[in-house]
Parts: structure tokens; C-alpha cells; sequence
């Protein structure tokens, strides 16, 4: 980074220039005022010498004094010689002048003070005042940014350096590596795309779901590239005072400029960036709107071919950005950073392993496998979840059974150990996994079982089912969303068909069945409801944020309803008469559960193909479908 303009001392410390102001004022004052040795002296030499008020009035009486000066505070005398000067500290005594004068000495007044003493005991409360008022605004400084209450540079809220992270760092983006390729090569070399009138996109916005890497494949471009890199959050251009976050911007744009090539990093700039129509006729944000319109002015004049600057953005809620801010010229390109598939969250796996000491028993593929659906920050934090399990076992090595366990871990919750349930509600328990578990592994479309377990985990289950994708779903077909409301349906199921009675153990999957019965409807067009028409639209893409309150009428509204609860009654008495005619393969399933607390996805799969074979039943266990 250039270092152009180095803090000075008294800049960074202004609370000393006020104590060296305070203190040389305080020797200047002492130096003019009068002292009692003799400041003020009437032009003549001689010994000077302090006497007693009682001792000057006595030489007065005999007659052994020329003159007297009488000042404020002291009296100053010249002997009949002129070869001394007594000086005494003055008593309000009114016998002293009638003395003068009827032993014919000559007295007059004098002024202890002058013109420089009376000018600073004026100046120096409005010293201490101007000092008091710098070292308080210096106080609110340091806090809230450069300038009187945050107003000002934003230098501090910068984070500027060259970062050590290269493309072979990350994993699991190769697309998005690869759309951001030319723009490294666009800053090794940019004579290259100049002499071909060739213009590198002024802004690159990095969109996709939390924990993906936004961050770190911005960081990577500017390592690749070898250049600086200065970051900045969104909300930290936004304060209270209107037009602070405009001149953060243009500070900002600065830094970059001078040490241009370089890379602007604004992560979250949906903080800033929200779209102006958002708010109606009356926008409701006035300090958002200048900061966003200062950036958009920044963006388009800023930056040379021979030294560009490259501004890279980073988002959640790309549906919410101004129009203004997404056209040619500003962002031209939008990046997809989204969460990896198998292969990307195996590389990843991989990339992270290095870090901790694995056993030879780790399989990094099925734990690849586990965690279909995660994003990169998940997988990071399982492999060093699997640390500190082994670590707290007093392990050498991370084993396999660590990596599974961070797995669940993350997926379910802690595991409760210690949390005591009755054998009443166990039972429940195992009896209400083994109809998710059976459901599962009988439903096409279905998600097969990975685990089931009677062990407390998190903060209310009692138990899990842990049903794994073997791969991220892009599109669901309507069967498999029935699918997935049937094992919902299937813990609820087996507490009616074998305890005889319900409880509230199926809360959470009610409300999921239900939801997913309701996006049918009102999102996909899958029913008569409405149709083909969609009553609701989505909301937050990346941020799970669901779909916004449609508006439609209150007879769609019963029809809405109506289907939702009369196809979970369906579902429901489907799922029932599987479990029954299943209901010695659930029982077999319900007693390992009681007995072992844990049991996994091949050993469900074992108890239903042994009921099967038993009693000559063809197999109803779904194959993983491929087409």
C-alpha cells in the first residue's frame, strides 16, 4: 500500500498540542507577572531586599526612606541612599500615608499587572475550553470513524492488504473460478485487452447463498492477481448522519485509485445497494439513497485501462439490488458462487482434511455424501467439529466415526446424553423414528435412511431420523414432494397404529408437511386450487426466506385450505395401512432402538427385506432413482 500521507503525532494525538499550549501559556504568564523579588522596578540599581511590613513602617518613622510605591498587594521602598530597594508584603493599614506624609517621604501608586498578564488570564479559560472541546471531539472520533462524530474518512473501517489466497486454496466453484479467470488476466496484463479495444467489466457482483465463498474467491482473484485489495462491509457506510456514508464511498474509490491496479471488495452491498423504488413515492431512507448514488457516480468514472480497478460485490438478496446498480457499465456480470455438488464438496473435504492429522479409516467420499445440501463454511466447520471431538477423546487421529458424528452434530444438534427420558416416552420415541425410518426406505422418491436414533439431540428432538440426498436436488418432481409429506406423516402414523393414542411429538412435522402441501398449491401450480396461476411469489432466493403473502380471494383462500387438509388425511391413512401391513418389521425395528439407541440406514433396510422374504412379499424397498 502507498503510504502517501503519514499521520503526524499531533494529528493522531491532539489532546498533547493542548498541553503544550496549556503550558507554555502558563510560563509566559509567569514570566510578565510581577513577582515579589521585583518585577516592576523603577529604573534605579541597587540591593534588593525583602523586609516586614512592621520594619518598612519604622524606617518611614525615622526618616530613612526617600520613597514609597504602593501596589496592590506589596509595597516597594528606596532608601535615603538609593542603595537599596526593600520590597514588603502590604496590611491594610490606614496610619501608613499620614506617616509619609508628616516625615515628608514621597509616595505614589503603582499596577502589579500590564497588558500581557490581563490579555492571557482572559485567553486561558478559552485555551482550556478550545482543549476540552478538541479532546472530546477526538474521543468521538476514535469511535465512530475520522472527523467530528464520524463524519469523515473511511480509512479505519478499510481493510486493506495483498491476500495469500490463490484459486487452489478453494474448491467447489469451478464455474465461478472460471468466470472470474480473465478478469486476473485482465490485471497481470491489461495492454493485452487494451490493443484490442477490449474493456474489462468495471464490477463483478458474486451472488449465492451464505457460507459458499463469496468472500474468499474475491479474495483469491486479488491474490492470483497479485494486487491490493481493500475491503470494505456495506453497513459500514451506513451511519446517522446524512452524507457520511457518500464520503466513505469517494475515500474509499481514492484508496483504490492510488494504488490502482486494485480490487474493491464491498461485501453485502445489499446494505447499500436496496432498490430506490422499494419504498414507493416516498423513499424512506435518504442517507441509504446518497451513499447508493454516490457509488453509482463512483462507478462510472472511475478507473483507467492502463490502471484499473476492479470493484467486486458480494450478496444474498440479489432480487433486491437497484436496477441502476445491476446495468452494463456498473455490474456487468453476475457470478453464481452456489453451494457445491458431490464432487465440489468431496474437493473441499479434501482441502480442509489437510489441516487436522486423519486416520486411515477416514472415507472423505461418504461423508461427501452425508452432506448433500451444505455449503463450504459447513463442511469447514465439520472437519474441525471432528478435531475437537477427537481431541476431547484424547485421539492420536480423526477417525471416521468423529467425522460422522460433526455430521449429525450439525445437522441435528448436540447429543443429549444426559438428558433422562421415561421409558414411556422411549418407547414413543422409537416407535415414531421407525415409521419415518420404514416410510423412507418403502416410498418412491423418498430420501433414503442414513440413521436412526433415539438419542436426544439439539434443543427439543427426542429423536432423528437422518434421511441423506445422495445428491443436491435442482428440480422435484410432484411425487417426491408427496413423498416427503408421507415421511413426515410417518412418525405420527406409527404412534396411532401401534401405541393406539397420538402425542406431540409430530408438531415440527406437521408444519413442514403442511408447508410443502401449501408451496403445491400456491407456488407450483401442482393442484386444481388455482390452477396454473401462483398465488404466492418467493422471497430472500438464497436465504430459505419462503414466499411472500399472495393476494387472493377468500374463496381461494377455503379452496386453499380445504386441499391441504383433506390430502394430509390421505396421506395419512396411506401411510397408516403401510405401516400396518410393514407392522412386524416396525416392531423388530422399535426393539433394536430400544435395546441399541442407534441403528443405521443398512440395518433398517436389512429388518424390511428379511420381513419381505419371510412372508413372500415382493419388494416394495425403492430403489436411488437415477432417471
Amino acid at each position: 500500500m502507498n503510504e502517501k500521507n503519514p499521520k503526524k503525532p499531533f494529528n493522531k494525538n491532539p489532546i498533547v498540542v493542548f498541553a503544550i499550549l496549556v503550558l507554555v501559556a502558563m510560563i509566559v504568564f509567569r514570566f510578565f507577572s510581577p513577582r515579589e523579588g521585583g518585577s516592576f522596578l523603577d529604573g534605579r540599581g541597587g540591593e534588593k531586599k525583602e523586609v516586614s511590613y512592621y520594619e518598612l513602617k519604622q524606617m518611614a518613622k525615622n526618616k530613612e526612606l526617600e520613597s514609597v510605591e504602593i501596589g496592590q498587594t506589596m509595597l516597594k521602598a528606596s532608601s535615603s541612599d538609593g542603595k537599596t530597594l526593600y520590597i514588603a508584603k502590604k496590611v491594610n493599614d490606614p496610619t501608613l500615608v499620614p506617616i509619609l506624609d508628616e516625615n515628608g517621604i514621597k509616595y505614589s501608586g503603582f499596577s502589579e499587572s500590564n497588558f500581557f498578564s490581563e490579555v492571557l488570564s482572559w485567553l486561558l479559560p478559552v485555551f482550556v475550553l478550545i482543549g476540552f472541546w478538541m479532546f472530546m471531539a477526538s474521543r468521538v472520533q476514535k469511535n465512530m470513524g475520522n472527523g467530528i462524530f464520524g463524519m469523515g474518512s473511511a480509512k479505519k473501517l478499510v481493510n486493506a492488504e495483498k491476500p495469500n489466497v490463490k484459486f487452489d486454496d478453494m474448491a467447489g466453484n469451478d464455474e465461478a473460478k472460471e468466470e472470474v479467470v480473465e478478469i486476473v488476466d485482465f490485471l497481470k496484463h491489461p495492454d493485452r485487452y487494451t490493443l484490442l479495444g477490449a474493456k474489462i467489466p468495471r464490477g463483478v457482483l458474486l451472488v449465492g447463498p451464505p457460507g459458499t465463498g463469496k468472500t474468499l474467491l474475491a479474495k483469491a482473484v486479488a491474490g492470483e492477481a497479485n494486487v491490493p485489495f481493500f475491503s470494505m462491509s456495506g453497513s459500514s457506510f451506513i451511519e446517522m448522519f446524512v452524507g457520511m456514508g457518500a464520503s466513505r464511498v469517494r475515500d474509499l474509490f481514492d484508496m483504490a485509485k492510488k494504488d490502482a491496479p486494485s480490487i474493491i471488495f464491498i461485501d453485502e452491498i445489499d446494505a447499500i445497494g436496496k432498490s430506490r423504488a422499494a419504498g414507493g413515492i416516498v423513499s424512506g431512507n435518504d442517507e441509504r439513497e446518497q451513499t447508493l448514488n454516490q457509488l453509482l457516480a463512483e462507478m462510472d468514472g472511475f478507473g483507467s485501462e492502463s490502471a484499473p480497478v476492479i470493484v467486486l460485490a458480494a450478496t444474498n438478496r440479489p432480487e433486491i439490488l437497484d436496477p441502476a446498480l445491476l446495468r452494463p457499465g456498473r455490474f456487468d456480470r453476475q457470478v453464481l458462487v452456489d453451494k457445491p455438488d458431490y464432487k465440489g464438496r468431496l474437493d473441499i473435504l479434501k482441502v480442509h482434511i489437510k489441516a487436522i492429522k486423519p486416520s486411515r479409516d477416514v472415507d472423505l467420499q461418504e461423508i461427501a455424501k452425508m452432506t448433500a445440501g451444505l455449503a463450504g463454511a459447513d463442511l469447514a466447520n465439520i472437519i474441525n467439529e471432528a478435531a475437537l471431538l477427537a481431541g476431547r477423546a484424547n485421539k492420536k487421529e480423526v477417525t471416521q466415526s468423529d467425522l460422522k458424528e460433526a455430521v449429525e452434530r450439525g445437522i441435528a444438534g448436540l447429543e443429549k446424553k444426559s438428558r433422562r427420558i421415561s421409558k414411556k416416552e422411549k418407547k414413543i420415541v422409537a416407535y415414531h423414528e421407525s415409521g419415518h425410518a420404514l416410510i423412507s426406505e418403502l416410498t418412491k422418491g423418498a430420501d433414503k435412511v442414513n440413521k436412526v436414533s433415539i438419542i436426544p439431540r439439539g434443543m427439543a428432538a427426542l429423536g432423528y431420523t437422518l434421511n441423506t440426498p445422495q445428491e443436491n436436488k435442482y428440480l422435484v418432481q410432484k411425487h417426491e414432494l408427496i413423498a416427503e409429506v408421507d415421511v413426515l406423516l410417518g412418525g405420527r402414523g406409527a404412534e396411532a397404529v401401534f401405541l393406539g393414542e397420538i402425542s406431540t411429538g409430530a408438531s415440527n412435522d406437521l408444519e413442514r408437511a403442511t408447508d410443502v402441501l401449501k408451496a403445491m398449491a400456491s407456488y407450483y401450480g401442482m393442484t386444481d386450487v388455482s390452477g396454473l396461476m401462483v398465488l404466492e411469489k418467493p422471497r430472500n432466493t438464497f436465504l430459505n426466506g419462503g414466499r411472500s403473502g399472495g393476494e387472493y380471494s377468500e374463496k381461494t383462500s377455503e379452496k386453499l385450505d380445504t386441499f391441504i387438509q383433506t390430502t394430509l388425511q390421505e396421506r395419512f391413512e396411506a401411510v397408516k395401512k403401510t405401516l400396518s401391513e410393514y407392522a412386524e418389521a416396525v416392531e423388530v425395528m422399535t426393539a433394536e432402538l430400544l435395546e441399541k439407541e442407534v441403528i443405521d440406514g443398512e440395518r433398517v433396510r436389512e429388518i424390511i427385506k428379511e420381513f419381505e422374504e419371510k412372508h413372500n412379499l415382493p419388494s416394495r424397498l425403492t430403489p436411488i432413482e437415477e432417471e
